[in-house]
């Protein structure tokens, strides 16, 4: 395996463990700090958009890889 097909791998492997364990803090924090089904809900959401943004970028390298003809 070339070193670049397994960073590309452990990047997205490594960043996604990396969203979950944030979820997970998340989660525990509205919960220890009693912060209702809104806050909860205002926690996640902003997270939720930092994950999508990670999503975004990757989907538009990959349109651009494959337009560029890389």
């Amino acid at each position: 395996m070339e070193p670049e097909v397994f960073e590309s791998w452990m990047t997205t492997i490594l960043v996604s463990g990396l969203i979950l364990f944030m979820a997970f803090i998340v989660w525990d924090l509205a919960k220890k700090s009693k912060a209702g089904r809104f806050g909860s809900m205002i926690l996640f959401l902003a997270l939720g958009l930092g994950v999508l943004g990670f999503v975004i970028k990757t989907f538009v390298i990959a349109g651009m890889e494959i337009e560029g003809g890389m």
